[in-house]
């Protein structure tokens, strides 16, 4: 049985030029039944989004957005390109709609309208937190430059990366894993149609996403239930939508064969041309939480481990003693990450709020508290000023 199972791979691999890495995994127990160049670095393309949605989902589950929330569209949003809903600048659209828009659409302005409106405007902001709870979570090679995927030779990711982050939604958020598997949905009158073939194609796939630009090529991340077992099936890199679809069906085939007979896993190096290295530190991420300082997940399984525990990194502390609510309060910009830490303390020593630093992209460091009901904010900012602290509220 083993034997046979060899053989097919090496079918599959014999392929290997019409796609860049590949990697089969069982989503319950994070075992690794079969990767190729599952390390080396690509370009995610909209697998990005899964990383969107993620944080999405967090401000769900912690009550900073609520699914029957709206969510302003500004005129960067309206902006992005290519594959749109065309949402004009000024509009609103549901939070709900926005998660449905990214699962299945893709959209690239609503994955830009979430960015902006969970990391107070700025997308390339929440590109930083992006990456920071990338790190926090396991993702070693891992560099988010936008919320979307769209070209930027940093934004980099690996197959093996990537299959941490499907897991880590699959584990944190179940509640909110059924938006990978809608095959279709309407708004607006008109009825977009979700990218993933073999959530029609192939018995049992229950998600997940879809890739694509001209520099990342096809990718996909296909997940699918066979009797008890639930796998995971990540290809980067291929040279078309039917190599795409094709190679994730041998993947979750043979990947369930093996589940089944308890074959030993598979590891494969194929020859692929290697594509533009990052730049040193594109952008300035900040460290995470001293209970993650520790947590270097060296081996996959460690990762999986550590993407997939009882509760989801908190990457940032509550803002206020108050109901969440989409109002914020700013404390300053300044030059320096020290200088912004110090207002951190400030702030904290006489103010009781939690405010968080932001590196702005031009050099600067804001200091922040969000979730804040529009009364809190306001009280914030008094208590400020009467404490000699310039501060301001953003919505």
């Amino acid at each position: 049985m083993f034997l046979a199972i060899l053989l097919m791979f090496i079918c599959v691999t014999a392929h290997g030029a019409q796609y860049r890495a590949a990697l089969v995994a069982d989503m319950d127990t994070g075992r690794v039944l079969y990767q190729e160049n599952a390390n080396e670095l690509n370009y995610p393309a909209s697998l990005t989004k899964i990383m969107t949605l993620y944080l999405t989902f967090d401000a769900l589950e912690h009550g900073r957005l609520h699914l029957d929330d709206y969510l302003i569209v500004s005129q960067s949003a309206a902006n992005a390109e290519p594959v749109k809903l065309g949402l004009a600048a000024g509009s609103k659209i549901r939070v709900e709609d926005a998660i449905k828009a990214v699962a299945v659409y893709s959209a690239n302005d609503v994955a830009r309208v979430l960015a902006e409106n969970l990391k107070g405007g700025q997308e390339e902001s929440f590109a930083e937190l992006m990456t920071r709870v990338a790190r926090e979570i396991g993702l070693t090679k891992t560099n988010f430059e936008n919320s979307s995927g769209l070209p930027n030779d940093d934004h980099l990711s690996t197959a093996r990366d990537i299959a941490l982050l499907s897991m880590a939604v699959y584990k944190h958020f179940p509640q909110y894993w059924h938006f990978f598997g809608i095959k279709s949905w309407t708004y607006n009158g008109k009825t977009y149609s979700n990218g993933n073939r073999l959530l029609t194609a192939y018995q049992g796939c229950d998600g997940m996403k879809t890739g694509y630009t001209k520099k990342s090529k096809y990718s996909l991340v296909a997940t699918a239930h066979r009797g008890a077992g639930h796998l995971m099936a990540v290809v980067l890199g291929a040279e078309n939508k039917d190599v795409r679809a094709n190679i994730a069906v041998q993947m979750l085939n043979k990947g369930f064969g093996m589940l089944n007979s308890g074959a030993s896993p598979i590891m494969v190096s194929t020859p692929t041309k290697p594509i533009a290295q990052p730049t040193p530190a594109p952008h300035p991420v900040p460290s995470p939480q001293p209970q993650y300082q520790n947590a270097q997940p060296t081996t996959f399984a460690s990762a999986y481990n550590a993407a997939t525990s009882a509760a989801a990194p908190k990457y940032s502390a509550p803002a206020a003693p108050s109901s969440a609510g989409g109002t914020g309060v700013q404390f300053g910009a300044f030059s320096s990450d020290a200088a912004a830490q110090a207002q951190v303390t400030n702030v904290k020593n006489k103010l009781g709020v939690n405010a968080i630093v932001e590196p702005t992209g031009n050099g600067l460091y804001r200091v922040r508290a969000y979730g804040l009901t529009e009364s809190a904010a306001q009280q914030i900012k008094s208590s400020a000023s009467a404490n000699g602290i310039d501060s301001y509220v953003f919505h």
